[in-house]
This record gives structure tokens, sequence and C-alpha cells, in this order.
């Protein structure tokens, strides 16, 4: 693998075709829980009804790689928690005829989601399944930038993750 990630593509659903690729830094991958944000990805997908088949990637990475990312493609010169990136988002996917939709890639920052699980009262695995949903969420349309986007997106975190809205 590539940068130092570990890669783990566990095979779709029978009835759902969703291929969820997940991506971590070989640093942190003895604390991430594949399996479960796995299975949320795929539960998120199917939702929202996405047409199948479908493949969608995840990264579990550092500060630096998506404080980089945010500077060249935000213009913001800051770490980010997490950055979803599809394929109507720039550059087009290149991908075989035959060839699963791509939906696009989340990319989480793992320090980040630690020190906000801290500040939250929630666990690492919380925290990481919050930021995976957040960001399949902008994938599938969905924005918080005025108050009325923030409540429905917020809505349908707190759905997706089973717990209580506030």
């Amino acid at each position: 693998p590539q940068g130092g990630r570990a890669c783990v593509i566990l095979p779709p659903m029978p009835a759902q075709r969703y291929i969820v690729a997940l991506h971590v830094d070989r640093a942190l991958a003895r604390k991430v829980p594949r399996r479960r944000l796995t299975s949320l990805a795929r539960r998120t997908l199917a939702a929202h009804e996405v047409a199948t088949p479908a493949e969608l990637s995840i990264v579990v990475t550092d500060d630096d790689t998506l404080r980089e990312l945010n500077r060249r493609y935000r213009a913001t010169d800051a770490p980010a928690d997490v950055l979803s990136f599809g394929p109507d988002g720039g550059e087009a996917f290149v991908t075989p005829p035959d060839s699963p939709r791509q939906l696009g890639e989340v990319l989480i920052s793992y320090p980040m989601a630690q020190r906000q699980a801290e500040e939250s009262g929630r666990s690492i695995a919380e925290e990481l399944e919050h930021l995976l949903v957040h960001g399949n969420l902008h994938l599938l349309g969905f924005d918080h930038q005025g108050a009325a986007e923030r409540r429905v997106m917020r809505a349908r975190e707190e759905a997706l993750l089973g717990r209580p809205a506030h």
C-alpha cells in the first residue's frame, strides 16, 4: 500500500452492492474500528437509496494530510476533522466502463477526531462514526451553510447514528 496506509476492501453485502474501501494509516491500524465504519457507511448509503453498484472510499489519516488538502482545495490553512471529495467537485474519477459508480472519498483526521471525542465525552469510535456520516452526507448532497440546512443535516446525522436529536 502507498503512503504507509493499510487498505481493507470488504466484499459488498449481497443484496446491496455497496463497495467500501477503507484506507487507514499504518500507525492507526489497531485504533480504527474498520468493520463498524464500513457497516455504517453501507447503512448510510442504503438509507438514502443510493443506486447500486456504488463505491465509496474512506481514508483515516493524520492532521497534516487534512491540513494540506484543506489548504489546496478549500484555501484554508488549517487541519479539518473531515473532508469529502465527490466526483462533481473537480477532476473526474476515471473508471473502467463496467465499474461501480464512484461516490467519492471521505477523509477523516484521527488526531482531530480523538481531540473532539475527548471534548464531547464520546468514545473515539463514536466520533469517527459521526465524522464518517457527516462526510457521507456531504457526498449525498447535504450541506450546513444556513440554519435550516444545519438542522436538517444534524437530524439526519443523529437518525443514522441512532441518537436522539438535540
